[in-house]
């Protein structure tokens, strides 16, 4: 009977200790960190000369840090390459890499600084975390050697890799994830074997992890929500924005919304490469962001989410769409292109209507109202079903209602940050073959519309007011992964010349503005 009584008194307690260490809510914060970048060379720098340039870069990511959990955040992302930059080959990016044990050997650097070698990085970010108890999360490049026994090792005996790491609010170790998408120019990291797919559980939710390009891919990015049922993504990022569909604010709010899950972007602030951009997104709608092409000055953003957000109705992209009888309007399509993709256009002519327009086995629908038809501005209705191939393969269905950059149609597509033209309503939906879709709503100045939207189960993205700025463009930007491997081998040697195009001119802008 006592011992009955007993595990009782026990089980409660248990249960009432789970109870309260458990969060309905958490403040997360991220921060666009404005990196002091090494000197222009790639021949590599003295261990002690990249140890001075990153612990500059950490002196201005403490301060955020101090601030963040003054402010009560329970977590911060900072970004990729915010510690040392981005421009490096193998040899220059070596002094800057420290080895980064497997999160399972239960380390606290602050307190064992020299268990796993010289790490004096991961101390000061250990130390950080656990004398301002809170979870840090930052990106640093992991080395690790091998041999000629691994037939994959690099002929320098290493391999390297873009690293993020999570230290939580004691000081330890508890996520390590190496970047599987690497980006044109990531010549000095390698690719892991396989994807990783990295998770970790706090008191405030189940957190997962990828690195900016990865977003554009099924793995690890949806795998994590998919399969592993993630509540919060974090997202240390060096996203060069790209208009009008690829703005940091822009897609990583609708990738949130689209996987209905938290998303924590941090971004570099390096307005020379179009980089800024970072927020803290829930599910519903962006709850905090950061858009500034004018200073020079990182950004702290802190916002309070659900650790467990309530999941959204499940969407039928192509229910309401595909029920819709297209209309002819009279208006003549067009081609244009989109950061190299062509896509068919209709002009919307008047103050309100209702467009389709189709390309492949993708038809868009779109109805709307303007406040008014201006004279000095030209909008259109745009689709894409098609591979992209140039910075990367990755199968797109898009539809889109647009800005032109002028009244010249062959502007349509161009990158257009300002508008004057605002909406009363619109609808947009399509018949997509993928349930993964994410809504973009972008206004004039590079600004987003939080509440001011929704997606409905039948699979229309809908205004639920007039809109509060000028248009810039509303999007249903579609992934169909299961066809990215999809060629033909005539298209081959345009695709590598593309890609060399994007490669020199991307060197000639950063040589530019060192």
């Amino acid at each position: 009977m006592i011992t009955s009584q007993l595990l009782t008194y026990v089980g409660i307690s248990v249960f009432c200790v789970l109870k309260a260490s458990s969060l309905d809510t958490f403040t997360a914060a991220v921060y666009e960190h404005a990196v002091i970048l090494p000197n222009a060379t790639l021949t590599a720098v003295s261990r002690q000369e990249a140890l001075a340039l990153m612990n500059r870069n950490l002196d201005l990511l403490e301060g955020a840090i101090i601030s963040a959990a003054k402010q009560g955040a329970h977590i911060i992302v900072t970004p990729e390459d915010g510690i040392y930059g981005w421009k490096f080959n193998r040899k220059s990016i070596y002094p800057y890499l420290e080895d980064i044990p497997d999160p399972q050997v239960n380390w606290i650097p602050c307190n064992h600084p020299n268990r796993f070698g010289h790490t004096p990085l991961q101390e000061r970010l250990s130390c950080l975390a656990k004398n301002n108890s809170i979870y840090v999360v930052a990106n640093i490049g992991d080395k690790k050697p091998c041999n000629a026994s691994d037939p994959w090792c690099p002929p320098d005996g290493r391999y390297q890799y873009n690293t993020d790491v999570v230290f939580d609010s004691q000081g330890k170790l508890v996520a390590r994830y190496h970047k599987q998408n690497l980006f044109l120019g990531e010549d000095q990291f390698n690719v892991p074997k396989e994807p990783e797919l990295v998770t970790f559980n706090t008191p405030f939710g189940r957190f997962g992890m990828f690195t900016c390009f990865d977003i554009l891919f099924h793995d690890p990015a949806v795998t994590l929500v998919k399969d592993f049922h993630v509540d919060t993504i974090l997202f240390p990022t060096a996203w060069m924005n790209v208009l009008p569909h690829l703005s940091a604010i822009e897609f990583h709010s609708a990738w949130a919304m689209g996987m209905r899950v938290n998303f924590l972007a941090s971004n570099l602030h390096h307005p020379p490469m179009k980089m800024t951009g970072s927020g803290i997104y829930a599910p519903d709608s962006p709850r905090a962001f950061h858009y500034d092409m004018k200073t020079e000055e990182g950004k702290l953003l802190l916002s309070q989410l659900d650790s467990h957000p309530y999941p959204p109705v499940v969407v039928n992209w192509t229910s309401y769409a595909s029920g819709i009888e297209a209309l002819s309007t009279g208006n003549k399509e067009f081609k244009g292109i989109i950061f190299f993709d062509e896509f068919t256009f209709l002009e919307l002519r008047g103050v309100t209507g209702n467009y389709t327009v189709c390309q492949n086995d993708l038809c868009c629908h779109l109805s709307y109202k303007m406040s008014e038809k201006r004279l000095d501005e030209v909008y259109v209705l745009g689709v894409f079903d098609g591979l992209h191939t140039v910075e990367g393969r990755y199968y797109l269905q898009i539809c889109t209602l647009l800005k032109c950059k002028t009244m010249d149609l062959h502007s349509c597509g161009n990158s257009v940050e300002t508008a004057s033209t605002r909406f009363e309503m619109f609808s947009l939906s399509g018949t997509f073959g993928t349930q993964y879709v994410f809504p973009e709503v972008l206004l004039s100045e590079i600004q987003l519309a939080p509440g001011e939207f929704q997606v409905s189960s039948d699979g229309r993205l809908f205004s639920l007011k007039p809109l509060s700025g000028p248009v810039l463009t509303v999007t249903l930007f579609g992934r169909l992964y299961e066809k990215d491997q999809v060629s033909n081998v005539s298209s081959d040697f345009m695709v590598q010349a593309l890609r060399v195009i994007v490669i020199v001119v991307t060197t000639i802008v950063y040589l530019l503005n060192w």
